[in-house]
């Protein structure tokens, strides 16, 4: 609900903030009671002895259970594969020159998201895949919803939600859904690992094997063995830390749309287990030394509802012979977060037929965790059904943080020597041409601020590309869902609210050419803040773009508080035919950051 109010008054709000947040009447949201109930959401897919959903199964039939406790289900909704064919709702109309994060998607029924992995699969398997996606969209059920995404060095969005075949077909025969080398697989076409010998070193050991029994050969045979250890395994390294920034990215991508997402994940090889083991003390003790992004991982798929459906891109079609820790991490992977892995499937056609399947027939269980004490344990769910025979799949548990407490940021943890520099959200949702995240919902208004090119850039901005003067300023009117943004509550009523802001300008190259940022915050009386739940919170800022040439704006917002992200992305081509604004009296001043 809360979604399509910000759309319908987005457009208003931006040209008159001050005004419209005056006469918004005051409400009280559901989506304010849920987060102040601090629910717990466990969806759950119920199947038969033949792996069909089961349906018309009541509350009463379901049992659940936090650290061994027993809770109460607050609410029961069931949801089949049917729900897909129902309607979209009409987009917000936006004034033109306005942006948003805001996707329109169905309000039942699960989304369904295709994964392209060419970061961690040959070639020759992205070739298969390809065909048999193809296949599966001629003969795939009418109104079923899917998006695309690719991942090779980065996470980008091919395809947003449609139910066109059509479209999607266009997306995998296209430039866009070819299959692209991997610059991390030692052999990009036909898929050798990484850590696979290298008959050069091999050569090298032997030889100084050949020094003799002496201790100085010795040593050189470690220091040997040490050096391949560590080449042979940077590789490795660093996939982990590309496949675990792009499922982050993506979930903060998902983030913001309702209901359950069935992530079906194609990939020749699943290089980490992303996720916790329950059953051990310390759920991360395996993998202490990247605890902080594990972590993050971990929250944002179950904060999500994400289900994971990993399906080897190249056994599908023979007899797997899949190592024990790559199916072991599918296996993982799937049943923490309710998906399944499919590895034994006849084909791909037939595994994603059958993730769209069971992912979309479900039970949808919330609860308020009896245990109000957040401390941060990772709290682990079971959920049990009276009758025999069946087969239950749910997220395994979740990270018991206190919501009224930043949550812990790995970008803000300092890299040691020799260490991969800290993963930072912001920086990685920011990078041109990303999907954008919706755990901010906001829209972006733009428009020249002054007819007349300037000589020099506005104050506040931070050029780093070579100089390309004249500049034109355009002016950033922002309209953030307050909803979206954790205020603190003031002794006398007010509300404290605070974001972080940013805009980067990037040339037609993608680099970054300018770039403006700073923290925004306003203190809202009591008597306001309803209004602004409506309304929206509001802010400005200028930046300088060279008056020629190609340039695409990445705006986005972040609560440190929360560390939730929205960004949207803006070719300057589709603003800068519009009328520009009233010229402010002394146009080098700096605008005000708020109203």
């Amino acid at each position: 609900m809360i979604r399509l109010l910000l759309g319908s008054f987005i457009a208003a709000s931006l040209c008159g903030p001050a005004v419209a947040a005056e006469q918004s009447p005051a409400i009280e949201t559901a989506s304010t009671i849920q987060a102040n109930a601090n629910p717990v959401v466990v969806d759950v897919v119920v199947t038969d002895a033949r792996h069909i959903p089961v349906h018309n199964l009541t509350s009463a039939d379901f049992k659940l259970y936090e650290n061994g406790h027993a809770q109460t289900i607050k609410t029961f909704e069931e949801h089949h594969s049917w729900e897909a064919a129902a309607p979209i709702p009409s987009p917000p109309k936006l004034l033109r020159g306005t942006f948003t994060n805001y996707t329109n998607a169905p309000v039942s029924g699960a989304l369904n998201i295709l994964l392209l992995d060419s970061l961690n699969t040959p070639m020759t398997g992205q070739a298969d895949v390809r065909d048999q996606m193809l296949r599966y969209l001629k003969e795939a059920r009418p109104g079923t919803r899917m998006a695309i995404f690719g991942l090779n060095a980065s996470l980008i969005l091919l395809q947003g939600f449609t139910s066109d075949p059509e479209l999607l077909s266009d997306v995998l025969n296209g430039k866009k859904g070819s299959p692209r080398a991997s610059p991390l697989l030692a052999d990009a076409v036909n898929g050798d690992n990484p850590g696979a010998d290298d008959p050069t070193m091999d050569e090298a050991e032997d030889a100084a094997a050949g020094l003799g029994n002496t201790p100085a050969a010795a040593q050189l045979v470690v220091r040997l063995q040490q050096f391949k250890a560590e080449t042979q395994s940077f590789p490795l390294q660093f996939r982990e830390r590309l496949t675990l920034d792009a499922l982050n990215q993506l979930a903060r991508t998902l983030s913001g749309l309702p209901g359950r997402k069935n992530l079906i994940w194609f990939s020749g090889s699943f290089p980490i287990d992303i996720l916790p083991d329950g059953a051990l003390e310390n759920p991360f003790g395996v993998v202490a030394s990247a605890e902080d992004e594990f972590r993050e991982t971990t929250e944002l798929l179950s904060r999500g509802q994400v289900a994971v459906y990993p399906i080897d891109a190249e056994g599908t079609f023979v007899t797997p012979t899949l190592s024990a820790n790559h199916s072991g991490a599918m296996q993982a992977m799937a049943e923490a977060t309710g998906g399944e892995a499919l590895v034994n499937a006849n084909g791909l056609k037939e595994a994603v037929e059958k993730a769209i399947d069971t992912g979309s027939n479900y039970y949808a269980l919330t609860y308020t965790p009896a245990n109000q004490k957040w401390s941060g344990d990772y709290r682990k769910v079971r959920v049990e059904i009276a009758r025999p025979g069946l087969t239950l799949a749910y997220r395994r548990g979740y990270f018991a943080d206190d919501p009224t407490v930043p949550r812990r940021s790995a970008e803000k943890a300092n890299a040691g020597p020799g260490q991969a520099a800290p993963y930072s959200a912001m920086s990685t949702a920011m990078v041109r041409g990303g999907p954008d995240p919706t755990e901010i919902i906001f829209a972006a208004y733009v428009r020249p601020a002054i007819a007349d090119p300037e000589p020099d850039v506005a104050p506040g901005n931070s050029v780093t590309g070579k100089s390309a003067g004249p500049y034109r300023r355009y002016r950033v009117f922002f309209g953030v869902d307050a909803h979206d943004i954790e205020c603190d509550a003031a002794p006398d009523g007010a509300r404290h609210c605070a974001l972080d802001a940013a805009i980067l300008l990037y040339d037609a190259d993608g680099t970054v050419f300018n770039s403006v940022s700073g923290r925004i915050e306003s203190s809202i009386p009591a008597d306001r803040y309803a209004s602004m739940l409506i309304a929206g919170f509001h802010f400005v800022k200028d930046i300088s773009v060279p008056v020629s040439g190609e340039f695409f704006l990445r705006v986005g917002v972040h609560d440190e508080t929360t560390d939730k992200i929205g960004t949207v992305e803006i070719p300057i081509a589709a603003v800068s035919k519009l009328p520009p604004l009233a010229a402010p009296a002394q146009s080098k001043d700096p605008p005000p950051d708020q109203h």
